[in-house]
């Protein structure tokens, strides 16, 4: 990956163009499915006992508006509060839940399997600092008051390398305005991925929406994980099979 030219501009040889993410029309609310599917092998009893009892106790219910005070939603006193979308297994998710009680997270992850090995252990430990969404993450933005977030975390989203289904990336120009309503001013949009392609797109529809400050003086400020970063499986078999991560961090003015 180049070095940036300046903390707004994306490297020169990308290999996205502006012209793409422009062809790219915004979805309408019913193809706003960023995921693909929802179920993977069988859960074990085990499993779906602590994914129901994990639910029972952690899922918000989009049914009921969302207090005008978030910090209410947490069973701990929490000062700030922080998104993270497709948490995967909770790897990531659990390890800051843990690693800052004074933080208030919400996880999103519609994959069945996903949401079970994150709830299974989340009974282990019985965070008060955690909520969880399990469908799209659209419609928790959409019902998340203004300006309520301090964080929002994408970390190894599906990539849909085909150009066909390039309207199905979550960053898109739809999401980033959901992005800079929810978040506060100072706010940070941090994204991982290892696909080169993703995360030139990702640089060029943050500078081309307007909203965001890519934070990067130099390479290491992509090439360096984030402090405190746990690692996540994805990213294991990404730097097995020789691909080098990048980790951006933009923020709302």
């Amino acid at each position: 990956m180049p070095s940036p030219k300046s903390r707004r501009s994306p490297p020169d040889d990308v290999s996205v163009k502006a012209s793409d993410l422009s062809a790219v029309e915004r979805p309408s609310r019913s193809s706003e499915a960023f995921f693909g599917r929802r179920h993977g092998k069988g859960l074990r009893p085990a499993q779906a006992a602590a994914l129901d009892s994990g639910l029972a106790r952690y899922v918000l219910d989009l049914a009921e508006s969302a207090p005008a005070d978030m910090r209410a939603l947490f069973g701990a006193e929490v000062s700030a509060l922080r998104l993270e979308i497709g948490f995967g297994g909770g790897e990531h998710l659990l390890h800051e839940v843990a690693a800052r009680p004074a933080t208030g997270f919400i996880g999103v992850e519609p994959f069945v399997n996903g949401m079970a090995k994150a709830m299974t252990a989340a009974q282990r430990e019985s965070p008060a600092n955690l909520r969880v969404y399990d469908d799209d993450a659209t419609r928790l933005l959409d019902w998340l008051p203004p300006a309520s977030l301090d964080g929002i975390d994408l970390f190894y989203p599906d990539p849909w390398p085909k150009k066909r289904h390039w309207k199905r990336r979550f960053v898109n120009a739809a999401n980033l305005d959901r992005f800079a309503r929810a978040l506060k001013p100072g706010g940070r949009f941090r994204f991982a991925s290892d696909i080169d392609s993703y995360v030139n797109w990702t640089l060029l529809a943050c500078r081309a929406h307007g909203a965001f400050t890519w934070q990067a003086a130099s390479s290491r400020d992509w090439h360096d994980a984030y402090p405190g970063w746990p690692g996540t499986r994805y990213e294991a078999k990404a730097i097995r099979e020789g691909r080098r991560p990048a980790y951006l961090t933009f923020l709302r003015p």
